[in-house]
């Protein structure tokens, strides 16, 4: 026997000591994720949380942190470059593959959209008797106590290496210091409504609300800051962290069939590229394996005798017709190659505006 926990909302501070818990008995059933059916997403059963979840107030509420956020300088934006060029690099099954391989699109209306459609801290996956804050901040933090009574599963104090700033944030169970420490929805629902999660059954919507792959303890102003942000608005303040954070986001959307928006997409790019063998975090779908794009064929070794290498001496500009570039160029093309840049489109045809070009 299990129990289901449905928590409320509660929007503002005020209402922070709180006691929010209902415990309801039921029986239920608990699936292994089923990432097979990206563009449906997973949609394996769903199991129902226990009674030992937090009794506070949603200490993840990016209200109750607000005016922390306020006073928090804008994180640098993603640098801008060649996102073609970028994701042709991609190889093996990476995070920069997986980004290549996800759709993009403008963002669909917010209509109908209501955070406890994803069920936050509803559902135990893993069926080990604990709500999902609990066994995020079991798993990302250190030195924890727990409290007495209830199976091992409410923290009371721990330590947070925070990820989103690099610092390091004591974390105390209670009324006035809980959401110090928030578990980021590192795709805010928000924002996985509007880019596909709207077409997802609400098994698969359920599931990507409690997903551990899509879950971070991180500073609870930090998460205000970022609200429904995407990578294209809010990024870590943490330089070091971006490339692993980005590509927690790729395999959040890769995992669930979601999309991106282009701006979206350039700036993990511009993240990535100077990690484009960022991995996949455990819990990814992983995009099938891409081999390295092929090196380009040396030139042949002059034979002795041969002619000297012109370099770049000639232009389109010193031939009178196609035939006679062509000529010059398929010399030299065996021994050196496009040595004075004649075929600017890699088709093996020289100066193609001359007159006579095929």
């Amino acid at each position: 026997m299990s129990s289901t926990l449905r928590r409320p909302r509660h929007p503002r501070r005020a209402l922070l000591g709180a006691l929010a818990v209902l415990a309801v008995t039921t029986t239920t059933a608990c699936g292994p994720l089923d990432t097979a059916g990206a563009a449906g997403g997973p949609a394996a059963p769903v199991a129902t949380a226990s009674a030992a979840a937090d009794d506070l107030a949603d200490p993840d509420d990016e209200s109750l942190a607000a005016d922390d956020a306020a006073a928090l300088p804008a994180p640098d934006a993603a640098p801008v470059g060649d996102t073609a060029a970028v994701l042709a690099q991609a190889q093996g099954q990476t995070a920069l593959v997986a980004l290549g391989l996800l759709p993009v699109k403008g963002r669909a209306p917010k209509t109908g959209y209501d955070r406890d459609l994803f069920a936050y801290r509803e559902v135990d996956l893993d069926g080990n008797g604990c709500d999902a804050r609990n066994d995020i901040l079991r798993r990302d933090l250190t030195g924890v106590t727990l409290k007495p009574g209830t199976q091992e599963c409410v923290v009371l104090t721990g330590t947070l290496a925070d990820p989103y700033s690099g610092t390091s944030i004591p974390f105390t169970r209670g009324s006035a210091t809980s959401a110090d420490v928030q578990i980021d929805h590192v795709v805010a629902l928000s924002d996985a409504w509007q880019k596909g999660a709207q077409q997802l059954d609400a098994s698969a919507r359920q599931r990507l609300g409690n997903d551990p792959l899509n879950l971070l303890a991180v500073s609870g102003p930090l998460n205000s800051q970022k609200g429904d942000g995407d990578a294209a608005t809010w990024l870590p303040p943490h330089k070091a962290y971006r490339c692993a954070y980005v590509a927690r986001q790729v395999a959040v959307k890769f995992t669930y069939g979601l999309w991106v928006t282009a701006a979206e997409r350039d700036a993990i790019a511009g993240i990535l590229a100077s990690c484009p063998g960022e991995p996949l975090p455990a819990g990814s779908a992983l995009p099938p394996a891409q081999a390295a794009p092929a090196p380009a064929p040396a030139p042949t070794a002059p034979e002795a005798g041969a002619p000297a290498n012109p370099g770049n001496s000639k232009d389109c500009r010193d031939f009178a017709t196609w035939a006679d570039a062509q000529a010059w160029y398929s010399t030299y093309l065996p021994l050196y190659g496009d040595v004075a840049e004649l075929d600017g489109n890699d088709d093996g045809v020289a100066c193609e505006s001359l007159p006579g070009a095929p």
